[in-house]
């Protein structure tokens, strides 16, 4: 025993064993989430029932199981329920009953114990609407102008034909006010900006130079004016067209209401699906939540503006950060006499990795936002002043806070990956006659390119994920318009964005429906962690191909 403990096989099953649960935990974490997110967009059949608590009228109700759980009774007399004498515990269920511009709320707990009648009607109608959540109930007839065209069982198949018109007509109604209109304000600010720079230099009106700038300025907003009045006649053609159809539903409890369709997104009845159409449903709702925006306070819609603003920082902070983190490292091992200068700085550098990065956050927002950005908009930008351009948190700022935070595991991994080129190798490009520079990069930096990628790994893992820090340098809830767009200069690095990981906080913490948020809080996550595993994944097949062509490295 003592001879088997000398030789060390005790600690590698030990460290194995530690290894495996800690891949079990997270196989398994990632499976909840996965379980709890992905399932959301799954059409759950839609139950009617007859609820009658002891006291109180029967109600029929409509919705679809959410959640169940078994209590005891000491937990349901917390809630303000008292069960039948005898009964230690019983179940009750979170309903998804919708209709929360008639209800108050949409979700609701109910207790099993009450509940009769459960049946599923194929005729129960789903509807997504832009506003107020979901509404469950029954379709009675599909108007035009207030005119009825379909009811009973035609109803239906009118109600999906016109929906997919005025769909169409949203859609591009939006396109014209996000591109045309778009551009024409662009334009008027352009028109706006030249107007006072000219007012900065001191050019008048009067003046023999100032008449035909003026003049210049005063005929493009003209022309912008006449661009602008013609789309306003297309726009409100359209709107009228967009507001011709409405249908009337009917509630569980009976009382009717009329929505109109250019306020409902989608329809379906999710008790008359197969297995076939709830499939394809599934995974329409997954692209829907991957390519659309957020509404309803973050918790409908989708999430691609936050997708695309958090690929995009991790990109912008990469291609700032090898750079810096090459060079620094380079400098350190290659050029640097080394002394107790040179250590104190690599003791700095450690030390640097485990600031909290909050304090990050507050460096960029005072050194990047507030200095460089101020400065810059004083130098380049002083026509838009007092309205900050590049003296306000953005895109870049942000990068670049990410780029400060992450640049340490980028220098002490550049710097092991130049530790492990043999000397002999530098030795031989020396006296070949190749300079020191020429060796450097023609045979250093290659064979160490496998070590800065897995710095780059490193440093994409963390700044994918961190949150603190960009709540106060460029990221915000909502994000008006995405940093690239067909208007020059095309990338705008002074926008501000949204980013997954501050979706996440605000949807779980700060939505006022919880009920709603809680799914996509735990598929954001989900897809956050794909976004950056194959962002991971994508610099590990590239560093195993660098590791192949230059395996001399590993010598």
């Amino acid at each position: 025993m003592k001879a088997w403990f000398r030789s060390g096989q005790p600690w590698v099953w030990m460290n194995a064993g530690a290894v495996s649960i800690s891949l079990v935990m997270v196989i398994g974490l990632l499976f909840l989430i996965a379980v709890r997110g992905l399932s959301h967009f799954w059409p759950a059949d839609v139950r009617q029932m007859t609820y009658a608590e002891p006291g109180q009228d029967p109600v029929v109700m409509v919705g679809e199981q959410v959640d169940h759980e078994i209590i005891t009774a000491t937990r349901f007399q917390l809630t303000g329920v008292t069960l039948p004498d005898g009964m230690e515990e019983a179940g009750r269920t979170l309903l998804k009953t919708g209709n929360r511009d008639f209800y108050g709320l949409d979700f609701r707990w109910i207790n099993d114990i009450w509940v009769e009648n459960i049946t599923y009607p194929e005729d129960i109608i789903a509807l997504e609407r832009r506003e107020w959540g979901h509404f469950y109930g029954r379709l009675i007839n599909v108007k035009q102008k207030d005119q009825v065209v379909a009811e009973g069982e035609a109803a239906w198949d009118e109600f999906l034909t016109r929906l997919d018109r005025s769909n169409d007509i949203g859609a591009e109604i939006k396109s014209i006010e996000k591109y045309d209109v778009g551009q024409i304000n662009h334009d008027l600010e352009e028109l706006r900006l030249d107007e006072r720079r000219l007012q900065l230099d001191g050019i008048a009106k009067d003046s023999t130079a100032g008449q035909l700038a003026y003049q210049e300025i005063e005929a493009g907003r003209k022309l912008a004016d006449e661009e602008y009045a013609k789309l306003r006649v297309v726009l409100d053609e359209m709107y009228i067209e967009l507001a011709r159809d409405s249908i009337t539903v009917e509630l569980a409890d009976g009382q009717q209401a009329e929505i109109a369709l250019s306020k409902i997104v989608q329809g379906f009845k999710p008790n008359a699906m197969g297995v076939g159409d709830k499939f394809a449903h599934y995974f329409h709702e997954m692209w829907k939540f991957v390519s659309g925006e957020p509404r309803e306070a973050n918790t409908e819609g989708g999430i691609f503006p936050a997708i695309f603003g958090t690929v995009t920082m991790v990109l912008i902070m990469s291609i700032l950060v090898t750079p810096f983190g090459v060079v620094a490292a380079v400098y350190l091992k290659e050029y640097a006499k080394q002394g107790p200068v040179i250590r104190l700085i690599r003791i700095a550098v450690n030390n640097l990795a485990g600031v909290p990065s909050i304090v990050y956050g507050v460096f960029g927002l005072g050194f990047f936002v507030y200095f460089v950005g101020g400065s810059i908009d004083e130098v380049l930008f002083q026509a838009r002043l007092p309205a900050p351009t590049f003296g306000s948190p953005g895109l870049m700022w942000a990068s670049l806070t990410l780029a400060i935070l992450t640049v340490p595991v980028v220098i002490v991994a550049t710097e092991e990956g130049l530790s492990r080129i043999p000397r002999a190798i530098r030795e031989g490009s020396l006296a070949l006659g190749a300079t020191k520079a020429e060796t450097l990069w023609r045979t250093v930096l290659p064979m160490a390119a496998p070590a800065m990628m897995t710095g780059l790994i490193l440093a994409v893992a963390r700044a994918a994920g961190e949150v603190a820090p960009l709540m106060m340098v460029g990221v915000v809830k909502l994000a008006p318009a995405l940093p690239i767009d067909t208007i020059a200069p095309y990338l705008h690095l002074d926008r501000q964005f949204m980013h997954l990981g501050f979706h996440i906080y605000d949807v779980g913490f700060q939505s006022p429906n919880v009920e709603a948020a809680r799914p996509l809080v735990y598929a954001t996550a989900f897809l956050l962690v794909m976004i950056i595993v194959m962002l991971n994944l994508t610099a590990i097949a590239i560093r195993n191909r660098l590791r192949e062509k230059y395996k001399a490295s590993e010598g």
